[in-house]
């Protein structure tokens, strides 16, 4: 069996969604994740101080078969930490210097795009950019810094002759949303999965027949329960904002390979449309 996602990092971005019976296994796990292999369910579940039902539970929260599949996982996790030198993303301090913050926050972008693709699900993934291939139009709720993802995704798709649809103002966000069918594509982009007017829209465009994706990060979210395709971010946090900063890498990192997972698709239409829009582009500039 291949295990496509680290359990670990699922466990750890998702810790705080957790039920209360729940966190307790995963706290166990976290720390003690070689002994767990060595453990049957009935004394993983006396150490928890909790029930074996429990722990099957957490499995399917985790989208695992069962409590083997999580013991294979875990295996496979510890190989691969084993083999390679885990990256700490250190705090910003006032007091660092320029080639420190440099060195910090490009340490922090490359660690929450790693982490995104270990809590990412590549069918989710291949899900969503068939969904959008065969959309009539795509439309984008965001808030925030969000936003900016959702500005970049619009100039991408644009280029490739793809209507995409996205507001800065809330208010016309949930107007725009109104008017989809089911041939349209919704996507939600809310690294908190909790910003309310973006919820509201994305379930105005399930109930309108969109298929509704959302970029989030990884863990039970409100934005997770109205969306049809869910593609997860690490939950990344620190201090000076880096934490924002690094999701917003990640969801762009997301949107870049929607983009070219789309491009592939179409590729002669793609390679026509941008010749044309580079040719407008380069009649701009000055010689």
């Amino acid at each position: 069996m291949q295990i496509k996602n680290s359990v670990l990092a699922k466990i750890e971005h998702g810790f705080k969604t957790f039920k209360p019976s729940e966190k307790k296994v995963a706290k166990f796990i976290m720390d003690n994740p070689v002994e767990v292999i060595e453990l049957s369910i009935k004394k993983l579940a006396k150490k928890c101080n909790t029930s074996e039902a429990t722990i099957i539970r957490f499995c399917r929260t985790l989208n695992l078969g069962g409590y083997q599949d999580l013991k294979i996982a875990l295996s496979v996790d510890i190989t691969q930490i084993e083999k390679k030198e885990k990256i700490i993303h250190d705090v910003i301090e006032a007091d660092d210097n320029v080639k420190e913050i440099l060195n910090k926050i490009s340490v922090g972008n490359i660690k929450a795009i790693e982490d995104t693709k270990k809590v990412l699900n590549v069918d989710n993934l291949e899900e969503a950019i068939d969904a959008v291939n065969k959309a009539k139009s795509i439309y984008i709720f965001s808030a925030g810094a969000s936003s900016v993802v959702a500005l970049d995704a619009q100039y991408k798709f644009a280029r490739i002759n793809i209507p995409v649809v996205m507001y800065f103002d809330s208010h016309m966000q949930l107007t725009s949303c109104v008017h989809l069918t089911e041939k349209d594509v919704a996507i939600a982009i809310s690294n908190s999965g909790r910003t309310k007017d973006v919820i509201k829209a994305l379930s105005i465009a399930k109930e309108k027949g969109a298929t509704t994706i959302a970029i989030t990060q990884y863990g039970q979210s409100p934005v997770v329960k109205v969306s049809d395709i869910t593609l997860f971010t690490a939950n990344v946090e620190n201090n000076f904002r880096s934490g924002a900063m690094a999701s917003r890498i990640a969801q762009l990192n997301i949107i870049d390979s929607l983009f070219i997972g789309v491009a592939c698709k179409r590729y002669d239409d793609v390679i026509r449309h941008l010749k044309v829009t580079r040719e407008v582009v380069d009649a701009m500039k000055e010689n």
